[in-house]
């Protein structure tokens, strides 16, 4: 076997040394960051109740239902009874509706999501408007008091 020269000896050695110190330097600097981090953080076990309602915040949106509600030719609709008209739905016509209203699809979207004609897509939708205004018009006097 043929033994490197000196000079390339010492190349090897100071590079060898280089990366041990590259890797240990980097080492302290994670054991660093992690330290200065822990000590910022807090469980939130720790928290006052103060800071634990700093926390977040509550969509008050839909909190008291009377001023939510609407007037569609003269039925007062609310919150809770478009609920239960989609509930009346079946599950197939319930996904369909809530795909193209809530999330934006198209009805092309929805039969490749659903793995379905894209014809069939639009048949649920327009059966299940039918079966919501004939819901709404039934029971809106029921649900607005």
């Amino acid at each position: 076997m043929i033994e490197p020269d000196r000079t390339e000896w010492q190349v090897r050695c100071t590079f060898n040394a280089f990366c041990k110190r590259v890797l240990k330097n980097e080492a302290i600097n994670i054991f660093n960051e992690r330290k200065q981090r822990q000590a910022k953080e807090m469980t939130f076990s720790d928290l006052t109740p103060q800071e634990e309602n700093e926390l977040y915040t509550l969509d008050k949106q839909y909190e008291g239902e009377e001023g939510q509600s609407f007037q569609v030719a003269g039925k007062k609709i609310t919150p809770k009874l478009l609920a239960e008209a989609l509930r009346t739905l079946p599950k197939e016509k319930r996904k369909t509706v809530l795909l193209y209203y809530f999330f934006d699809k198209s009805d092309v979207e929805i039969a490749e999501l659903l793995d379905i004609p894209r014809s069939t897509v639009q048949y649920r939708r327009t059966s299940s408007f039918k079966r919501l205004r004939q819901f709404l018009e039934e029971h809106a006097d029921e649900w607005s008091d």
